[in-house]
């Protein structure tokens, strides 16, 4: 017994089971191309670059923390509860990082305006909590939230660089196309701030990754 404790004390908190659970969202189990979570947003956010990165850390901060308080809860936690438990900690969380973002970045938080509130009801925050936080101990269940988080960050973030760029010729709100470009006939291409853009836009992420990703393709 003693033998036992030893070997889980001695385990390190980035073993290489942490960082499969870290690094996997980014590609093999990333919530929107390969489990088609959390689209919604991914269509309302991404006009902008600024908007998406924060959403992207907002969904981030509530996924990791939730994730952790309903860990720890998950022996104490009856089981016909559960779901109603989860939305009050993922709906506390929320309200917390609304209230953040009204009092430091308030031009942002105007313009993702109800999508921040419509956190608590993202796919990919149930699904972690239900799949791996009830199950599994707080730290892993932690960085099993902030890497889900992330990689739902991480395709916000690539649509809204080309629908900025494409769409309005800026990156963060900075003109990055040349002047003279304009003047030369060249037109900001105003097809790519509509949502169906973000749509396509994804699909061709989508592609891109299962083409380029053996495991992800169909037998």
């Amino acid at each position: 017994m003693s033998e036992k404790l030893t070997k889980v004390e001695k385990e390190p908190m980035f073993s290489s089971k942490i960082l499969k659970l870290l690094k996997n969202p980014f590609n093999l189990e990333n919530p929107i191309t390969v489990q088609v979570l959390g689209i919604c947003s991914a269509l309302a956010v991404t006009v902008q670059m600024k908007p998406a990165i924060v959403m992207a850390l907002s969904v981030t901060i509530v996924t990791a923390f939730s994730n952790l308080i309903i860990s720890s809860l998950r022996n104490t936690i009856p089981s016909r509860i559960r779901i109603i438990v989860q939305l009050v900690v993922v709906a506390a969380l929320v309200i917390i990082v609304d209230q953040v973002l009204k009092a430091f970045v308030y031009d942002v938080s105007k313009k993702l305006s109800v999508f921040v509130g419509l956190i608590i009801t993202n796919c990919i925050l149930m699904g972690r909590l239900e799949a791996y936080a009830m199950g599994n101990k707080p730290w892993p269940s932690f960085v099993d939230g902030i890497g889900n988080g992330l990689g739902y960050g991480m395709i916000l973030v690539i649509v809204a660089f080309f629908r900025e760029v494409l769409g309005s010729g800026k990156i963060l709100g900075m003109k990055i196309i040349p002047q003279f470009l304009y003047d030369s006939g060249y037109m900001d291409n105003g097809l790519m701030i509509l949502p169906p853009m973000a749509l396509i836009t994804i699909g061709i992420i989508i592609w891109v990754q299962r083409s380029k990703t053996p495991e992800l393709q169909e037998k």
